[in-house]
């Protein structure tokens, strides 16, 4: 049993040795290829999260590609599904028993700031243990592993991020963020770590945490928006993440990426910009003063894509290709 100190949680946690196990196989690539002429069969991919906003498209986008599997913690009697709590290994272990899929990409987490910032032990418990638990389940079924983290890792305080920059979070969402990212590569140095600071478009189905679904609800309705002028991202749309995500587990991708527009916006002019396109002028309004009770954001989360430029052989798109990629196949969305 090895003991591991998070000096930003001021808290330990352990994983077991034999999570180790097999890493020289799957390092060699022991699945079928999804690109290999030689596969007869789709290998199996496990999303966890798939009823998620980036979950629900990375499922459609990879349905030629992979048998997919659908993970979630709510119990589902549809097929292709599997419950999965993250908080608890013995599930995380029967997800991956029962289903062995050659890839697993992890998308669920407690990613609401300032619900992390009230309920701590819930924020660790699953950004933190769970995608250790995660972790371990796919270094013992040689399982290929891609984890999407966030741009809160860093304070913000300087413009652009690249991947070798330290960690220096703010919020407590942020530093479970960072503290997972170290403890699963530490864990399974074979992960794809990918970070991406706003993912904008509308969900595949209705109810998930869709920054433009609500933005286009509340428009609808005639209900102006106030959003911030000081917070800047490079977003990312879902079929910009899907197709660099894909990529990447074609390639075998190890260590951390960084996924976004090439240039990054306000989260007001982001605002102004989406509601132009949807025919929505007026209804975006400036907030000068961050709302009370709010946890901390970090104010400039503009991260650098060369690196994931580079491997995936892919130009990042500007800001104005993330805003028009939403809309392409919106009529698509399921309610």
């Amino acid at each position: 049993m090895i003991w591991y100190f998070s000096p930003w949680l001021k808290c330990v946690f352990f994983f077991e040795p034999e999570a180790r196990v097999g890493m020289a196989v799957l390092q060699r690539g022991s699945h079928a290829d999804p690109h290999n002429p030689m596969t007869t069969t789709k290998p199996k991919m496990l999303i966890i999260g798939a009823r998620g906003f980036l979950g629900g498209h990375l499922a459609r986008a990879s349905a030629q590609m992979f048998e997919v599997v659908r993970g979630d913690r709510v119990p589902t009697a549809q097929p292709g599904g599997v419950q999965i709590d993250l908080a608890n290994r013995a599930s995380v272990d029967s997800a991956f028993q029962s289903t062995k899929p050659g890839v697993a990409v992890l998308l669920a987490a407690v990613s609401d700031i300032d619900r992390c910032e009230k309920d701590q032990q819930l924020a660790y418990e699953v950004n933190v243990r769970g995608a250790l638990h995660v972790a371990g389940a796919s270094a013992r079924n040689d399982c290929q592993l891609l984890f999407t983290s966030s741009g809160a890792v860093f304070d913000g305080l300087q413009h652009g991020y690249s991947e070798d920059d330290a960690a220096s979070p703010i919020s407590f969402y942020g530093r479970t963020k960072a503290c997972a990212e170290k403890a699963v590569l530490d864990m399974l140095p074979s992960a794809a770590i990918v970070r991406i600071a706003l993912a904008v478009g509308f969900a595949v189905t209705k109810g998930t945490n869709s920054m433009l679904d609500r933005l286009a609800e509340s428009w609808a309705a005639g209900r102006p928006v106030a959003l911030t002028p000081f917070e800047y991202r490079n977003p990312v749309d879902p079929s910009t993440f899907c197709t660099f995500i894909l990529e990447l587990i074609k390639r075998r991708a190890q260590g951390v990426f960084h996924l976004g527009a090439k240039e990054s916006m306000s989260r007001y002019e982001l605002g102004m910009k989406l509601a132009e396109r949807m025919g929505y002028p007026g209804l975006v309004q400036r907030q000068e003063v961050p709302a009370p009770g709010r946890a901390p954001r970090s104010l400039d989360q503009y991260l650098l894509t060369k690196k994931i430029e580079a491997t995936c052989g892919i130009p990042a798109p500007s800001c104005d290709q993330v805003i028009e990629r939403c809309f392409d196949g919106a009529a698509e969305t399921e309610i």
